[in-house]
Formats: C-alpha cells, sequence, structure tokens
C-alpha cells in the first residue's frame, strides 16, 4: 500500500489518481498509523517552503515520517517535497526543513527567462545512490513537466539522480539510499510520469 501524506498541501487527487493508474493500492491520509503501516510513501507539496514545513509540522507527521525513513521504507518527494527534505530554503528565511539531506534551496537564476519555470523541460540523468531506479526505461531527455522558482542545491552532488537546463543547470531529481524526489510532477507528466511512479511502486 501507498500512504500518501495529506498535511493539506498539494494536488492529491491527481496524485493518487496517477498511483492508481500505474496499479498501487494508494489511501491518502494524514493518520500516523496508516503512515506507519504503508509499504511506501509519497511526500507531495506545492505552494511555499515556509507554508508546507508548517502545516507539515501541524500534522504532528514528521516524527513518523523521519521514523520510516530510518527504517529504511520507499519514500517518494514531488515538487516542494523535494524541497522541505533539504535544510532549509531562501524561500522562508529562519523555517527548518526535515533535513533528510544537506544543503539549500535557492532561487533559481534565469535573468533572461521567466520565473517560476512552468512547463514542459527535458531530463538529463546523473549517477545517484538511489535504492530504486526511478528513472528505469525513461530515456535521456525525455520531457516532464514542471511549475517552481527554486531549486535544491546539495551538499553532496552525487545525490543529485537527474539535471535539467533552465538558465542554469537546476536539479530535477535527488536519490539515496531509500529517499528519492522530485522537483517536476510526475503525475502531470504523461507517459513518462507514469512510468516513474510506476518504477517507484514496484521497484
Amino acid at each position: 500500500m501507498i500512504a500518501v501524506s495529506d498535511y493539506g498541501v498539494g494536488n492529491l487527487f491527481s496524485v493518487e489518481k496517477a498511483l492508481t493508474y500505474v496499479g498501487a493500492e494508494v489511501e491518502v491520509t494524514h493518520d500516523a498509523k496508516k503512515i506507519a503501516q504503508a509499504d511506501r510513501l509519497v511526500l507531495p507539496g506545492v505552494g511555499a517552503f515556509g507554508d508546507c514545513m508548517r502545516r507539515l509540522e501541524s500534522t504532528g507527521l514528521i516524527p513518523v515520517i523521519l521514523r520510516e525513513i530510518e527504517a529504511g521504507k520507499p519514500l517518494l518527494g514531488i515538487c516542494v517535497g523535494l524541497q522541505i527534505l533539504f535544510e532549509g530554503s531562501d524561500e522562508s528565511p529562519g523555517v527548518a526543513g526535515l533535513g533528510i539531506f544537506s544543503g539549500r534551496v535557492r532561487r533559481i537564476e534565469a535573468p533572461q527567462l521567466k520565473i517560476p519555470h512552468m512547463g514542459w523541460n527535458s531530463l538529463e540523468f546523473g549517477v545517484a545512490n538511489g535504492n530504486i531506479d526511478i528513472f528505469q526505461d525513461v530515456p535521456t531527455g525525455a520531457y516532464v513537466y514542471f511549475v517552481h522558482s527554486y531549486h535544491a542545491m546539495p551538499v553532496d552532488l552525487r545525490i543529485i539522480a537527474a539535471k535539467t537546463t533552465y538558465g542554469e543547470s537546476v536539479t530535477a531529481a535527488v536519490a539515496k539510499g531509500n529517499v528519492h524526489a522530485v522537483q517536476f510532477h510526475p503525475e502531470k507528466s504523461g507517459t513518462i510520469g507514469s512510468t516513474i511512479l510506476k518504477n517507484f511502486v514496484e521497484g
């Protein structure tokens, strides 16, 4: 069973529908017991970094999420669900992230382009230490759908699983061990997005 963490942010219906489409049993929940019982976790997020962290804190889910990650349960972060895995963000100074990964989230440097970065962009893959290959059968140059103004800048560059280019090299995905996260929206990325979600579900 896949538990999609419901803390009041993220397009939960679209994520649930996309996961169901690839054959997963899905439950959108803010129940800590159900999250603990799930086989895999999905951490969505949209909007501002600080708002997402405050809402997540208000649910009381942070301890169980951290405990399940530590126990080795696979987790997939989506959009701001990737960003809050880091220590903090320039978008919300003074607000601490979950600190799963060392590094900060910074505004995209693209002076000649519109911010937010919104629309389809191609992926360039790196070598990451994830124990699930969420990009299996996804060709280099595949297009996925982004909506964001900030991106993660990890201290350990080896965790970058994919990049895209938008004025600069932008972190599109990270992975280490059982924790995987994507800056783009797989639930809005058509066949490629479905392949990525299926890889996570079955990996």
